[in-house]
């Protein structure tokens, strides 16, 4: 397993859910969205979950485009994944993506670019200060 980078850079918690940083990407906004009970599709969300997670969503995303500006990001959520947690994959598309493409292929050598180029102190430095400042501008 890769190392934990970003363990304690959550966004925004709910009774429900937890935003936060990718714990091993360091790509800015890569965020994580998952639910606080231990369960693998949305299909098991109780109602609560249910209201909660449309919203929350909406509010992480225009977060991402008010804060970062970003104008697209991929959503993606296996239930297949060996982690025993439902998690939504919020990743920004970020112009230095482009040369990867445009498809759900894209993702993990987009992800394996970042880890083997970005984790030096500063761009590590760089993800903590934008999850603090998307952390700010969600809780106004």
């Amino acid at each position: 397993m890769d190392k934990k980078l970003f363990p304690n850079d959550a966004i925004i918690v709910t009774e429900n859910f937890d935003v936060h940083q990718d714990w091993e990407t360091p790509i800015p906004g890569f965020l994580i969205l998952a639910c606080r009970r231990k369960i693998r599709s949305i299909m098991e969300f109780n109602q609560e979950e249910i209201q909660e997670f449309g919203p929350l969503l909406m509010k992480v995303r225009q977060a991402l485009k008010d804060v970062l500006a970003i104008d697209t990001v991929y959503l993606y959520q296996a239930e297949d994944t060996t982690h025993e947690q439902f998690h939504l994959w919020i990743l920004p598309r970020y112009s230095w993506m482009e040369k990867f493409g445009t498809r759900i292929q894209s993702v993990r050598p987009i992800i394996e670019h970042a880890k083997e180029r970005f984790g030096d102190e500063r761009n590590i430095v760089a993800v903590k200060e934008t999850a603090r400042t998307l952390r700010e501008s969600i809780e106004k």
